[in-house]
């Protein structure tokens, strides 16, 4: 088997304290390599641990926003050289700095300690504190060179996975892998839907979350193969389940290993993904309009 392992980082953070945030993330990422990670993913926004404001303590906006970095910054900088040290991949989230409102983003450094992707969260939680977000742009995907050879890597962040478009438009831009951090309650029907995310765009899903009592941990790893090969007899392959690896609510490191040569065979031969759609009947799913019981006034387009 081809396997690339990556290693689900379920950690409890230090508050909003950046420097220590970095040691306990650092810790973490040296115990995934040595457990064996091609990949390290880190739950949502970790260099804040995932903290908001209080609206109504003068200040706390502006000082919450001081709290942003860039890709330029230490922070990610840190995990750069960390990368490169142990000739292991990482996801790395923070508080991005950004024109007007930050971003809540994550930026893939590979291992030689390059960044060849940064994502930020496009569905953001309006309803709530994301508001004060800048939301992503788009969907962004890239070749991440490996010691398994190269795989095509994309990344959705916590609400975005309960959008079937998200993964959908990674899967249509060849993402074989998606990572996904997250900074949630997972109950079944979350992880469920997670499920559903990685049969029907037949990719990979990795899925970080907060240890307890942060958020509920349970961070998951679904494979994409969701039936065994073809009988000889040319009838479909007995059903399987998808699910690699799921944790408890304790901190911990978590390693789900992808076999790429089954998933890519999987690709080739089965029906989901982009074999058999029909685009042009998909109009509505691109129409601005929202109807019905759905309409939202705090609902950004």
């Amino acid at each position: 088997m081809n396997l690339l392992n990556v290693a689900l980082l379920q950690m409890t953070p230090c508050g909003d304290d950046q420097d220590a945030n970095i040691s306990k993330g650092e810790s973490f990422c040296r115990r995934a390599r040595a457990a064996g990670a091609d990949i390290a993913l880190f739950p949502e926004m970790w260099n804040v641990g995932h903290t908001f404001f209080d609206p109504a303590e003068p200040g706390a906006r502006e000082r919450w926003r001081a709290k942003a970095v860039s890709a330029e910054d230490e922070f990610v900088a840190r995990f750069r050289r960390l990368a490169a040290e142990l000739e292991m991949a990482i996801a790395v989230t923070y508080l991005e700095r950004w024109a007007g409102a930050p971003r809540n983003s994550v930026s893939l450094i590979d291992r030689r300690g390059e960044i060849v992707l940064t994502y930020a969260k496009v569905h953001t939680c309006d309803f709530g504190t994301e508001a004060e977000l800048t939301p992503g742009d788009g969907f962004r995907v890239c070749a991440l060179d490996t010691a398994r050879g190269e795989v095509r890597v994309g990344a959705m962040i916590c609400y975005d996975r309960e959008f079937p478009e998200s993964a959908r438009v990674l899967m249509l831009e060849g993402a074989e892998i998606i990572l996904t951090p997250n900074a949630c309650t997972l109950d079944p029907n979350r992880v469920g839907q997670f499920r559903a995310r990685a049969f029907e765009n037949m990719a990979g899903v990795a899925m970080t979350n907060y240890a307890a009592p942060r958020n509920n941990g349970h961070s998951v790893a679904f494979d994409a193969a969701a039936y065994a090969e073809p009988k000889p007899d040319g009838s479909d392959g007995e059903p399987r389940d998808t699910l690699i690896v799921e944790a408890g609510e304790r901190e911990g490191i978590y390693l789900a290993p992808f076999d790429l040569d089954a998933l890519r065979a999987y690709r080739a031969r089965e029906t989901w993904g982009d074999a058999y759609r029909k685009p042009h009947c998909y109009a509505p799913l691109v129409s601005s309009d929202v109807r019905g019981p759905f309409a939202r006034g705090d609902s950004r387009r």
